[in-house]
Order: structure tokens, then sequence, then C-alpha cells
């Protein structure tokens, strides 16, 4: 039970999330269809979170300098990351930008680019969900060919 709740706090972390979990799951020996449930839906969590925090706590917040500059950094990188694809394609920019598997891509910079870019949270979270499904669906298929591969 305790490797199913570090790999539910893999998947809310901004530092892993879902791409973290869902190894980490499989290879502590977590059933495969778990993993997935479990850390598919924790990284979903993230996104009302967010949403929460950008809209309420970040313009309280805000007035502190340190805060301030670390919040326009981070901002810069989401909209550098995915500002070109997600101003171009709207939804299915900003779904392809969380989908792929890499770092500095997924649910909390598409949070935050959906904020940025005034993306409908209704629209949004639905890019984020899809985007995230697909990011945890070749997560997992990746790391359950790996391990066969290790076993043979």
């Amino acid at each position: 039970m305790s490797e199913v709740i570090t790999a539910m706090l893999w998947s809310v972390s901004p530092f892993g999330e879902a791409k973290v979990g869902i190894p980490y799951a499989l290879l502590n020996g977590v059933n495969i269809y778990l993993a997935f449930i479990v850390c598919f839906i924790a990284n979903v969590l993230v996104f009302p979170i967010m949403m929460f925090f950008l809209n309420y706590i970040n313009k309280h917040l805000w007035r502190w300098r340190t805060y301030k500059k670390s919040a326009l950094f981070v901002a810069k990188r989401a909209k550098g990351g995915a500002g070109k694809s997600v101003q171009k394609y709207g939804f299915w920019g900003l779904l392809i930008f969380v989908m792929m598997p890499i770092p500095g891509t997924g649910v909390y910079a598409g949070s935050i680019a959906a904020y940025l870019f005034g993306i409908r949270k209704r629209s949004a979270f639905l890019a984020n969900t899809i985007g995230i499904f697909l990011s945890c669906l070749i997560v997992w298929t990746t790391t359950i060919l790996a391990q066969e591969g290790l076993t043979n």
C-alpha cells in the first residue's frame, strides 16, 4: 500500500508527475492496472488545484518580490514551451504539449499555459486530461515493455 501512496505522491509532484509515478509503481510491484489508474487520477487532480492557486492564491502572493520573480520565471518557461503551439492550435496545441512525456511538459505547465493564454477552464481541463491520459499510456506501455525486455 505504501508503494501506491508513493506513486500517487510522485504523480501530483511537479518534479515528476505520472511520468515518474507510473514507472515507480510498476518497478515496485504494484499491479499494472492499479498503477495506471491511481497515477492518472492523481495527475488529473493537479489541474483543479493549479487553477484554484492561479485564480485566488497567486493574486495575494504577487505583492512579494521573491514570489513575483519566481512566478514570472515559471510563467516565461511555460509560455516559451507551450506558447507557440497553444496560441496557434489552442485546445489541440495544449493537449499535445501536455501529452509529451518529457521534462517541462505536463499538467503543471499546461495549467499555467492555459491560464496565461486565457483558455476556458472546461476546454483546458479536457485538453489537460486527455493529454495526461495519453502521456500515462505512453509511459505505462514503455515501462511494461522495458520490464518485459529485462526479464527475457
